[in-house]
């Protein structure tokens, strides 16, 4: 199996070496053993500090979009209005998952390019919609956009929408989530992104709005939110909890808040101002339109003229480097550095950005 020497890729990271050694440990049984509990316990409290909430917090196996597919299915009934605010991939994806548990959904609709800035429109698309939900992405890796979760929420919030559905899997740790204080009713995260494990794990803040609409569908399946209001208190989960994936997520939060997450996101910031510069030096062109509006934790460059992109990603590759393309309107057309977790690292991103710097001269860019 082929392994690279600089992994720059937007998730899954790199796993830090203290999370993995939390996979090595043999725990037991997490239906049998009390440590299991207190564990459990322990990973939420540290993960309301860090989304900023006093909210219950579901911990649920699979990757990341478990968590999405899970809230949608569990707050949401067939005929009920989904207002999707979308800048990319992931925003219009969540608009159709919506739609595919039977809701009536509209989207406000952004080009691929650039945030959610336009809050007049959607001002006006909640008042005349009147949505149960209102759904936004707050970091858009595959476009490399930060988007306006809290002035969204201000929103939310004046119009009493009901609900509000915020993806922060890949900006949480890395940049402010204030899950309460922005008024999200379910604020979903995943552990392959800033935290720097395995995708074993989806996260999700619930309010207790939330928890009302959600008794409300009783949606019964694997990705159920429901049984996680009282799995802990009852010591009763709806299967078997992945304690390994909880240890090692314990062990991420932890190093996070050791850090400190003030600390964290200015660590983030200086490792995107110095990947936009190299690449700038560099002659390649940044993506979105308005720097502004970039993530703290992925730069998103333009495939220069005249490289495909897959004659791009080998010569990385031969050199131990390796990044991510990009989906739909944007494959083959951008590439993504991530520089989140233990990827945002100095010494890391400097390799990475002479090596990208010679790929761009033997390429003749």
């Amino acid at each position: 199996m082929q392994t690279y020497e600089i992994p720059l890729v937007p998730g899954p990271t790199a796993v830090c070496q203290e999370v993995l050694a939390a996979y090595q440990v043999d725990y037991g049984s997490a239906d049998l053993e009390p440590e299991f509990l207190k564990l459990y316990g322990d990973v939420q409290s540290q993960l309301q500090h860090i989304m900023g909430t006093q909210n219950q917090i579901a911990l649920m196996s699979g990757e990341g979009m478990v968590a999405l597919w899970g809230a949608l299915k569990s707050a949401v009934q067939p005929g009920e209005k989904v207002l999707a605010i979308a800048t990319g991939v992931f925003g219009y994806g969540i608009g159709d998952m919506a739609r595919a548990v039977g809701a009536e959904v509209e989207t406000v609709g952004f080009d691929y390019d650039q945030a959610a800035t336009d809050l007049a429109r959607v001002e006006k698309a909640i008042r005349r919609f009147r949505p149960k939900m209102v759904t936004l992405v707050h970091c858009e890796t595959p476009s490399g956009i930060m988007n306006p979760a809290a002035e969204v929420g201000a929103l939310v919030g004046a119009y009493d929408v009901p609900l509000y559905y915020v993806d922060a899997v890949a900006s949480m740790g890395g940049a402010p989530v204030k899950a309460d204080e922005w008024r999200i009713d379910l604020c979903l995260g995943g552990t392959q992104k800033v935290f720097s494990s395995l995708p074993d794990l989806g996260i999700v803040a619930v309010s207790e709005r939330a928890w009302g609409f959600i008794d409300e569908v009783g949606y019964q399946g694997y990705d159920a939110l429901a049984p996680f209001r009282t799995a802990l208190a009852d010591a009763y989960f709806p299967y078997t909890p992945n304690w390994h994936a909880v240890a090692g997520l314990c062990t991420a939060s932890g190093l996070l808040l050791d850090e400190g997450l003030e600390v964290a996101f200015a660590r983030h910031k200086e490792a995107a101002a110095y990947c936009r510069k190299r690449v700038q030096e560099m002659g390649l062109s940044l993506f979105p339109r308005d720097p502004a509006t970039s993530a703290p934790t992925v730069t998103v460059v333009k495939v220069p003229e005249g490289v495909g992109w897959n004659q791009l990603d080998a010569a990385l590759r031969r050199r131990g480097m390796v990044v991510g393309g990009s989906y739909g309107p944007l494959a083959d057309k951008v590439f993504r550095l991530g520089h989140m977790g233990c990827q945002a690292d100095m010494d890391l991103l400097e390799r990475g950005m002479d090596t990208l710097a010679e790929v761009v001269q033997e390429l003749g860019v």
